[in-house]
């Protein structure tokens, strides 16, 4: 007996040091070790056909003096992500690892992409993580051909990713872009905005090793967690003082740039997600970005407007949430263009409580506790509705009168309201603005950048609904449990105590709000790096929701032209110039110099079995949008009153040669105030992954009373106007000495 409990006492410690093991990940692989994409570069005489199938349609524009544009992505993740980690899970429908090679195959040989950067969250970068990832950049570039004239160029990068509680404190995602890549002209290690968040604090050691018996998916995540749990934090030293195995903080963007400077190599912070309200709080606006140091002009020089996770564009004058005098947070009506998320919790419990039979002075009551509840529940106002289902949401919170718009829409972070506020603290004759160019990219997650060539949904951002049979401690966090509907409302802080995971953040709807991504476009002197990001730089550059629509936009004057992203000073009147040409309509499949480079197997699982493959036939250019802001020359200026959208708006003809216009701004010289002008051009309707979300099944009056969410089961298209965005052209009148504006980088 003896002996056999011995014996058992040493079985059971074996079989959990394994799984103790197995619970450090010792027997996982890291994401970012798979380094080497394959060796052929894209076939120059591809890329030659493709330069003069756009020269010829920039001539019949009267383009063709301007140089070539070139299309990237520069918002990429790889597996190295923890969020691109989990969403790649088996159990959440994923293919597994995607690390830096796939994105590098990806971008050059599916997507066809001219340049691309590649972007993890700094906050689950290793070190050895961030060794692989310039490694693999520099793998990429090697395989480029001639660096003069590369296939492809590969930008080093990562992003800080901030998320505060609330809206003093909400900074939001900006992406870091490195101009070089070669590890002696690079920051020792990423800038992260926090600790890592859910991916540091991991469920115990054994717990991990349970989890990891399953699949070596779950081994890899175990060895994920460990590592990025033990990374230590830096300590607040001077940069180049720091050791290279410890995450760098920096939790504001004052601190960002602050660090960016010590290390002095050239670099682009992207701001992006700016109006993405899953993770902005409500009443959140950018106002506080033009404080003291919390901007970087000479850095900050992009945002991006257009994403897989929406158009951050457009400017409404409506809030989530209004605030009384007492600085309370109350729920506002709703209107006919918004029905705020903390009203609509009322009405459901209202419809509730009334369906029980309850008098509707009792159900009136509730309504208004929900919506009180939910006033106060930030950025997840649904969960005071116990057990709700994303299909009783409706469009609550939603911008009903835009297309393809950032989930949970926040306008204070839209990119027209950063573009026409001031900050008039220091100098109310000379106030601070914002002065940045327009780019869009694709913010994808399985390390496919450039995936908007085409509309399908197993290359689109939106990914599988979570598998309810997963189950498993991964399972149950991201899916929780299901709860019963009741008519009683509850406060953030009761839910908090019953959900887990992503129930606390509303996942059924986002699927809907999800797009195929889009692009930034350069127009540039030549194919190399340094061309390219000379474009960048001088904000010669425009974005677009997928296609690759070419677009020109001008400023004329007798002397001179000046392009999309230039600043100058005047006091006569702007005459503008705006051409664009429709993108090519796509053919099935690959090419053949993709399957030879890849091989068919490779070609169906990295590429899904499509490519950028363009015809010979243009979409057509139905018109031409141009939006006038005016920035505000006091701080009592209503921003919506000084945004002009559309200001003009031009009809094209039926002709896929393409559209051109000639307009001026008569009213600029004797106002006498400075003003920034952009183009909108759009292109023939087309199905389009989540073209018009959320598919609304409207009363007469216009009201959405039932939805059609995206779901496993089809394919979630609709129609939709792609479109491509200029960069705007800010023009200062120079009898105005208090411009305010800063150096043109």
């Amino acid at each position: 007996m003896r002996s056999a409990g011995i014996a058992a006492f040493v079985l059971v410690g074996l079989v959990t040091l394994v799984i103790w093991n197995l619970g450090r990940g010792y027997l996982g692989q890291a994401d970012s070790e798979n380094l080497v994409p394959v060796e052929s570069p894209r076939s120059e005489a591809l890329i030659e056909e493709w330069a003069r199938t756009q020269a010829r349609a920039a001539e019949a524009v009267d383009a063709s003096e301007e140089g070539q544009i070139l299309f990237g992505d520069l918002h990429a993740h790889t597996t190295i992500s923890f969020d691109a980690f989990m969403l790649n899970l088996p159990l959440m429908g994923g293919t597994g690892a995607a690390p830096p090679a796939d994105a590098c195959d990806f971008a050059r040989h599916c997507a066809g992409l001219d340049f691309w950067s590649i972007n993890d969250h700094a906050s689950n970068i290793t070190a050895a993580d961030w060794t692989n990832t310039v490694e693999a950049i520099q793998q990429c570039n090697a395989r480029s051909g001639d660096p003069k004239n590369p296939d492809l160029v590969s930008f080093l990068g990562w992003e800080w990713t901030q998320a505060g509680g609330t809206p003093d404190t909400h900074y939001g995602h900006k992406n870091i872009v490195l101009r070089d890549f070669e590890p002696f002209r690079v920051p020792t290690r990423p800038i992260a905005a926090t600790a890592g968040g859910v991916a540091s604090n991991p469920p115990p050691t054994l717990m991990r090793g349970l989890l990891a018996l399953g699949d070596d998916r779950f081994r890899d995540l175990a060895l994920r967690w460990t590592s990025l749990s033990e990374m230590e934090i830096c300590e607040d030293r001077p940069v180049r003082e720091l050791p290279s195995g410890c995450r760098e903080i920096a939790r504001t963007p004052a601190k960002l740039f602050e660090k960016l400077d010590q290390w002095g190599y050239k670099s682009i912070v992207i701001p992006h997600g700016t109006t993405w309200g899953i993770y902005t709080p409500p009443r959140s606006t950018w106002d506080k970005q033009l404080q003291g140091s919390m901007h970087d002009p000479n850095r900050q020089t992009l945002i991006e407007i257009y994403s897989g996770h929406g158009d951050s564009e457009v400017y409404r004058d409506w809030r989530a949430l209004d605030e009384n005098a007492e600085g309370e947070l109350t729920c506002p009506p709703p209107r006919d263009d918004y029905l705020p998320a903390c009203w609509h919790a009322g009405q459901i419990i209202e419809r509730r409580c009334l369906s029980e039979g309850e008098s509707p002075d009792t159900c009136e009551a509730r309504a208004l506790t929900a919506r009180n509840h939910a006033a106060q529940a930030g950025v997840s106002p649904h969960v005071v509705v116990p057990g709700v289902q994303g299909a009783e949401l409706i469009d609550s919170g939603q911008c009903r009168d835009c297309d393809q718009p950032a989930f949970k829409y926040r306008p204070g972070g839209s990119a027209q309201y950063i573009a026409s506020i001031g900050n008039f603290e220091d100098d109310p004759e000379n106030p601070r603005r914002f002065r940045m160019g327009f780019i869009a990219s694709s913010d994808i997650h399985t390390a496919r950048p450039g995936i908007g060539y085409k509309e399908k949904r197993d290359l689109s951002e939106s990914p599988p609904r979570i598998r309810p049979e997963g189950g498993s401690i991964v399972g149950s966090f991201l899916s929780g449990a299901p709860e019963e509907p009741r008519s009683e409302p509850r406060s953030y802080e009761e839910a908090a105590e019953k959900l887990t995971g992503l129930q606390l953040y509303e996942s059924e709807r986002v699927r809907s709000y999800l797009y195929s991504g889009g692009l930034v476009a350069v127009h540039a002197r030549g194919r190399d790096r340094q061309a390219i990001w000379n474009a960048l730089e001088q904000r010669n550059v425009y974005g677009t929701s997928g296609p690759r629509i070419l677009l020109y936009f001008d400023l004329i004057t007798e002397e001179s032209r000046y392009p999309m992203g230039s600043e100058l000073e005047t006091s006569e009147t702007p005459v503008f110039h705006v051409r664009a040409v429709g993108s090519l309509e796509q053919e099935e499949g690959c090419p053949e110099s993709t399957l030879e480079a890849l091989g068919a197997d490779r070609a169906r699982s990295l590429c899904a079995g499509e490519c950028y493959r363009p015809g010979d036939t243009r979409r057509r250019i139905t018109h031409i949008d141009v939006v006038r802001i005016r920035p505000q020359t006091h701080p009592e200026e209503d921003p919506a009153k000084l945004i002009d959208d559309p200001w003009q708006r031009f009809e094209c003809p039926d002709d896929e040669t393409g559209c051109t216009a000639t307009f001026v701004d008569p009213e600029f010289p004797a106002l006498g105030r400075d003003t920034l002008y952009y183009a909108r051009a759009f292109e023939e309707p087309s199905a389009t992954v989540n073209g018009s979300p959320p598919r609304c099944l409207r009363e007469e009056n216009g009201e959405c009373v039932e939805v059609d969410l995206c779901r496993d089961d089809g394919a979630c298209l609709s129609d939709y106007a792609h479109r491509a965005w200029s960069s705007p052209i800010y023009v200062d009148h120079e009898n105005n000495r208090s411009s305010g504006h800063s150096s043109q980088p």
